[in-house]
């Protein structure tokens, strides 16, 4: 597929070379300083500025839950979308003067929801004559500065991001993504905005987007032979003494990339995943960085730069249009240029605000056209199943997941070579919240169930890597000595270990002994009743994500592949309950591990 490239020279990337005016009007010398001498006893020029920010936006405009179909809640009792945050970018406008602020996103943003699956899959942006994609109208009508590329804005494949790009009124930044071939950024590495001053010389803003090396892997099918994506710390070192070169006043980095410096796929790539912290630290000249991709909520966060001593304002605003970041910098006229003289950071929760009616009138349509949809009736279930315990329980709606997963695979396999071996598949519980009720079984449900793009694949593995695979996994539970009471509240991610990187698999028996250490949990491993053979050959059903190398499993990513396949499995799911025209729990679940202590079942 071509990659339809635009590169630094091109037309998408004139905003990475260009320079664009922020407001054209001036504000009165009092709203930011007093005068504008800065010589015989007058007082300096000052200005101040704001920088708003979101990230993982991942698909939510609206206060809405497309796979509960209802308004979106939480414990915390948070809101989430676009139409929200419009709301507090309108206040932050009103109160700080439009043009003294700016308005960036540090990426996800067109993968999450339904609605921004449907107008990917269902409704297509890249059709003749096709749709605007709601987050492109969104973020066009509250007016963002510039967004940097994340993880999953390749999910649908490049011909979708680049459609996704043209119909942003403001640049995709991606420093660190090069053409495969040429090695020269494929996206815009930055823009540079000018906010105007009371005293003359204008503010020159750079924004310097920078997404993460993980693409590589995670998405590998959509950008191996296309892009490559270096390390964060590399490009930043690149770019950001260009950009002081060409008068950059302030640098802000827009990171799709966490503070912590730590990695999910190990040594498959030989940068780091979390590397935002890592960038204040190593490369000097950077004033602020607008974290993204780990949906921590970090309102202030301070990293002090090795060379020069000078300390980095961090913030990331949780998920989803959760939190708005707001970046004010006080700068100072010395020495015939600006200077930041203060930098800090703060978040606003969006739940302290109502939806702009702006936002939700202009897409009004779209949302009715997802609502109906994620609506169709596809089957109905015999009993209702959910994943409320299926973090550390054997659940009949996981088995849902495996035994449609095996079934695929042995059919795909049936004839071939692999066709004798056994059938396993893991299946990670996504959400906690998502169910299958008795009755009607729609599409918003197998969508809740399985809310990633995910794809399915066979590799090929031994008993021995799949005991590996089985003590990886186990890690998710936090060692709890026998006796000891057991709260499921504390019981699971232990080290910080999110849900979807816990694997149960099923086509085995095995029981995992909490009481134990790492690596030595996994007891009682049995195929068809008798102990596992280490030699015997086994294939997994697994999804890309996992077979590509996500959550860095063992053997998985450099075992064999057997097959795959470029249907999502929610998808395959949907079909195979069509199929069926009715789920019925007793027909596919079974008990194939459970949590014990010392030959003592948990529950």
């Amino acid at each position: 597929m071509p990659l339809n490239r635009r590169t630094f020279l091109g037309t998408s990337a004139a905003a990475g070379a260009g320079v664009a005016i922020a407001g054209a009007s001036a504000v009165p010398a009092s709203a930011h300083g007093q005068g504008h001498g800065g010589g015989h006893g007058r007082p300096p020029k000052r200005y101040s500025f704001t920088v708003m920010g979101t990230t993982d936006l991942h698909g939510n405009v609206f206060n809405w839950d497309y796979f509960t179909d209802k308004e979106f809640d939480d414990k915390a009792h948070n809101d989430v979308g676009l139409a929200k945050i419009s709301t507090l970018v309108d206040q932050v406008r009103r109160e700080k003067g439009r043009h003294n602020t700016l308005m960036i996103d540090a990426g996800d943003t067109i993968q999450g929801t339904q609605l921004s699956y449907y107008y990917a899959k269902i409704d297509p942006i890249t059709a003749k004559r096709g749709p605007v994609h709601p987050m492109a109208q969104a973020m066009n009508a509250i007016g963002y500065d510039a967004a940097a590329l994340g993880n999953h804005e390749f999910n649908y494949g490049i011909p979708v991001l680049r459609k996704f790009e043209e119909q942003c009124d403001f640049p995709l930044l991606g420093a660190n993504a090069l053409d495969a071939k040429t090695l020269r950024p494929a996206f815009a590495p930055y823009v540079i905005k000018r906010m105007r001053t009371p005293h003359g010389p204008d503010v020159k803003v750079a924004i310097l987007g920078l997404t993460n090396p993980g693409i590589a892997i995670w998405d590998k099918a959509n950008v191996s032979g296309k892009m490559v994506f270096p390390g964060l710390e590399e490009q930043a070192a690149k770019f950001v003494p260009r950009l002081r070169s060409m008068g950059a006043d302030v640098v802000i980095v827009s990171a799709h990339s966490g503070s912590s410096g730590t990695s999910s796929y190990g040594d498959q790539v030989p940068y780091v995943e979390n590397a935002a912290g890592l960038v204040a630290e190593q490369v000097p000249g950077i004033d602020a960085i607008l974290v993204g991709h780990a949906h921590l909520e970090i309102p202030e966060y301070f990293v002090e730069n090795k060379q020069t001593g000078k300390k980095v304002v961090l913030s990331e605003p949780l998920k989803w249009g959760q939190r708005l970041t707001l970046f004010d910098f006080d700068l100072v006229w010395e020495k015939g240029r600006w200077v930041v003289e203060k930098a800090g950071s703060q978040v606003l929760n969006s739940n302290t605000v109502a939806e702009d009616p702006k936002i939700t009138g202009l897409l009004a349509d779209e949302h009715k056209k997802v609502v109906a949809y994620v609506n169709q009736v596809i089957g109905t279930s015999t009993a209702a199943m959910t994943t409320a315990e299926a973090a550390w329980k054997d659940e009949p709606i996981i088995d849902l997941i495996n035994v449609v997963q095996a079934e695929t695979v042995k059919a795909a396999l049936a004839g071939g070579a692999y066709a004798a071996l056994p059938v396993l598949s893991q299946a990670s519980c996504f959400s906690r919240t998502a169910q299958i009720p008795a009755g009607n079984v729609t599409i918003k449900d197998a969508a809740g169930l399985y809310p990633f793009e995910n794809t399915l694949e066979a590799r090929l593995l031994t008993g021995a890597q799949l005991k590996d695979y089985l003590e990886f996994s186990a890690r998710y539970y936090v060692q709890t000595a026998a006796g000891a009471p057991v709260d499921t509240a504390k019981l699971t991610n232990a080290d910080n270990t999110p849900d979807y990187n816990y694997d149960a698999v099923s086509g085995l028996t095995y029981e995992i002994d909490i009481a134990k250490t790492n690596g030595s949990r996994i007891v009682n491993l049995s195929f068809e009743g008798k102990p596992i053979d280490p030699a015997a050959e086994f294939v997994l059903a697994v999804n890309n994500y996992r077979a590509s190398g996500g959550g860095n499993f063992p053997h998985v990513a450099g075992a064999k592949q057997l097959w795959a396949n470029s249907e999502e499995i929610r998808n395959t799911i949907i079909s195979w309950v069509q199929a069926k025209g009715s789920v019925d729990g007793a027909q596919f679940a079974s008990v194939d591990w459970r949590l014990t202590r010392e030959g003592t079942p948990v529950f």
